[in-house]
């Protein structure tokens, strides 16, 4: 004859139903979410836009000056953006970067900050301290990683540089060391090969030079490992080896675009390198930079999954084993 529960066992059984159906639930959720770089889980949360458009920072290169720039920012005001194209001293790592990080402090708000060529070991540099730098774009430019310097980088990665350079003794203020110039008939085939020669000439009679010690000092940070990054590869680049800024971009998962360019991608492809620089300034909550994979990293990554799935387990059968009891009780 078959046992019929007590009066009152059935409400008992539908609560451990319940329980367990919802450890159920958190062991499905735990194996269905994806674990994110950070070690946390994603979600679905849609992300709002920010009504504060940041501050565009550009930082130029060796062998020029900020107007180099002068397309992109013309194209950037009429977006109505705030635009800063700050002189870059060329006189040394340390000095340089240390000079863009108090003009970053001048800034009020958020910060997309950008560099040209050695601008980009620069900014890699000067934005390390600066919470307030949310995105960073790279325009055919150097980006090394702690103990890198563009030497050594250049040295993996060769290009047509060192034909084209020649060294000047300098003298100023007690101090003395050693400037690089491009040699003006090797800009246009090395530097500015898709700009017309007449204005390669003029690249030529005013470039700025940049002390060698600009490309000897090695990196002592890399603020790419925490800022989410934007690369533009210059397919066509004789100054830095394109191989060279693929390898940068990828290490440092960046969002990457190439294009047929020489290395002054900002001068003679302005539009192109304007559409990165939006794309990197209304990103909404851009995901953090996804490096290039470690023992450490995936241990973590899997340690965190394994740690969730065992919780949820350890719950499922904490529910499983009250479900039993309810049950024996109800029948007895």
């Amino acid at each position: 004859m078959p046992a019929f529960p007590v009066p009152g066992s059935r409400r008992r059984i539908r609560s451990a139903h319940v329980m367990a159906a919802g450890c159920a639930v958190a062991i499905c959720t735990a194996l269905a979410a994806p674990v994110a770089a950070d070690g946390g889980t994603t979600t679905t949360t849609t992300t709002t836009t920010t009504s504060t458009k940041p501050t565009i920072v550009l930082v130029h290169g060796a062998f020029a000056d900020a107007s180099s720039w002068n397309g992109v920012v013309e194209r950037l005001e009429r977006r109505g953006y705030t635009v800063i194209a700050p002189a870059n001293p060329l006189r040394g790592l340390y000095t340089d970067s240390t000079y863009i990080a108090s003009v970053l402090d001048s800034i009020k708000g958020p910060i997309v900050l950008a560099g040209h060529s050695y601008g980009g070991a620069v900014i890699s540099t000067a934005a390390a301290a600066n919470p307030r730098v949310k995105s960073l774009v790279y325009v055919s430019a150097l980006m090394p990683d702690v103990g890198e310097s563009g030497m050594s980088l250049g040295a993996k990665f060769p290009s047509e540089l060192g034909t084209a350079t020649k060294s000047v003794p300098y003298r100023a203020g007690g101090v003395s060391g050693t400037d690089l110039y491009l040699k003006p008939d090797r800009i246009h085939p090395v530097f500015a090969a898709d700009l017309p020669e007449n204005t390669a000439r003029v690249m030529a009679v005013t470039q700025r030079p940049a002390a060698t010690t600009a490309f000897s000092e090695t990196a002592k940070v890399a603020a790419w490992k925490r800022i989410p990054s934007w690369f533009l590869v210059a397919k066509q680049d004789k100054t830095i080896n394109p191989d060279q800024e693929r390898f940068e971009a990828k290490r440092a998962g960046s969002h990457t675009v190439e294009i047929n360019s020489s290395h002054v991608a900002m001068v003679s492809h302005p539009d192109a390198v304007t559409a990165l620089l939006l794309q990197a300034a209304t990103a909404t909550d851009p995901a953090r930079p996804a490096l290039a994979a470690t023992g450490t990293t995936r241990g973590a990554r899997a340690e965190t999954a394994l740690t969730g799935i065992a919780a949820s387990t350890l719950l499922a059968g904490t529910g499983a084993v009250l479900l039993g009891r309810r049950l024996r009780r109800s029948r007895s």
